[in-house]
């Protein structure tokens, strides 16, 4: 099929006979997300009432479902471009099947990675471990395949600031941390987080999602479109041949690419155009403001930082973030004062922490008024004491308020005697 699509779309039939239309070498993507041999009946109603949708997932046995995905699983391989991926989607009904399938059509060689998409789900009373994720197997056609490295952020319990250390290997081979000759670390270039792994926490799509559909089986436009951004760039060609509700076509769209999806149903090849045409995206909450079960940074501390290019540290008493310096410069560390902290106690608790990460300038944010004796005398030598934008503007306020008082005192204590003779 020359020029397939200049934008997505989905049409029906069976994806054997639409995948035969299609030019060898033509896709740079293929998404599968076929029946999973669970020997059921999957049905669901859309969220306003109106529409229904299903489809079979029954068979007679493996060998009748592993013909009908080998015949399919070929016809990708075909159509894939050399540079192109296979991404397929199962769960443990049929997994290793389906490695094998894949193993024997693109060669074991093509295999990349086993995908475990993680999620919560409620439970059940089955007398097993609760399911909570599916595979996705990734194959390329060869060697010279597309990858887009992606990159996470780093885990709450991290130690970023070892994290951004330059590392340097010593006569042994042994890998250290750099220093120059007075024994200072020494820090690397800004790196753009944590390289993606292979097991991705995405939360399942609730029942009240705005993408959602009603659609069985839909899965999340975030997980779509991780794989897009991996596998293709933007105006590349996509193919899901059993794209139900079309979240593949979504997705690719939102993202700037070609696709193409195949259904038997013709509810679902309805719907999917019509997402096309109306994307809705569910953004996830979990995903922005990741998993702080660990997350021990100060967010009061780090809202008065708001404006610095700062990193936030976590599991550091003494350290609230790092200033982000030029490259190779050492990193600043910050601490904010605490409510009921005294100055002297917030420098003591810096100056240790700053101390043992052999910083050369260390910041002290003051937000409280000091009501003993303190001297900037005894701070450290590396040490900068600034008072915060709250305090300052406070302090202002407080000055206006008693020069007013004063100037208002001065005005009443000064009444001019009226001259003789006047009424």
């Amino acid at each position: 099929m020359k020029n397939a699509t200049t934008q997505a779309r989905a049409v029906q039939g069976d994806c054997l006979v639409e995948l035969a239309r299609l030019e060898e070498c033509e896709a740079d993507l293929v998404y599968l997300d076929p029946p999973f041999f669970t020997n059921r009946r999957h049905s669901s109603i859309s969220r306003d009432r109106i529409n229904a949708f299903s489809f079979d997932d029954a068979w007679g046995d493996l060998g009748e479902y592993a013909d009908f995905m080998e015949q399919r699983l070929r016809e990708a391989h075909r159509v894939l471009k050399h540079s192109g991926s296979i991404f397929v989607h199962c769960d443990t009904s049929a997994n290793f099947l389906l490695r094998t399938l894949l193993n024997n059509i693109f060669g074991a060689s093509q295999f990349r990675s086993e995908i475990i998409w993680s999620y919560k789900r409620w439970s059940n009373s089955a007398r097993n471990l609760l399911p909570a994720h599916q595979t996705i197997l990734f194959y390329s056609k060869s060697d010279a395949y597309k990858f887009n490295v992606l990159h996470g952020s780093y885990s709450e319990t991290t130690n970023v600031d070892q994290i951004l250390q330059l590392r340097q290997r010593d006569a042994d081979g042994v890998s250290k941390y750099a220093t120059d000759k007075l024994g200072n670390t020494i820090y690397g270039t800004e790196k753009n987080g944590v390289p993606l792994n292979d097991v991705w926490a995405i939360p399942f799509l609730n029942p009240k999602a705005k993408e959602r559909t009603g659609y069985p089986t839909q899965k999340p436009i975030l997980l779509l479109e991780r794989i897009i951004e991996i596998s293709t760039d933007p105006g590349d060609f996509i193919v899901d041949p059993f794209c139900g509700s079309g979240t593949t076509l979504v997705a690719a769209a939102i993202l700037g690419r070609r696709a193409f999806g195949i259904d038997t149903s013709r509810e679902a090849v309805a719907l999917a155009n019509r997402r096309i045409e109306e994307p809705v995206r569910t953004d996830s909450a979990l995903l922005k403001k990741g998993r702080l079960a660990y997350a021990t940074a100060n967010l009061k501390a780090l809202a008065v930082l708001e404006g610095l290019d700062f990193v936030p540290v976590h599991r550091n008493s003494g350290i609230d973030a790092f200033l982000r310096s030029p490259e190779g410069e050492p990193l600043v560390p910050v601490r904010v004062q605490r409510n009921g902290e005294s100055i002297s106690d917030a420098a003591a608790s810096l100056a240790r922490a700053a101390i043992s990460k052999k910083a050369k300038n260390a910041i002290l944010v003051r937000t409280n008024e000091e009501t003993g004796l303190f001297s900037t005398d005894a701070l450290p030598p590396f040490m900068h004491l600034i008072e915060s934008t709250a305090l300052r503007i406070k302090s202002s306020l407080d000055a206006s308020l008693i020069a007013g008082e004063t100037k208002s005192a001065a005005n009443n204590s000064f009444k001019p005697k009226p001259l003789r003779g006047s009424a």
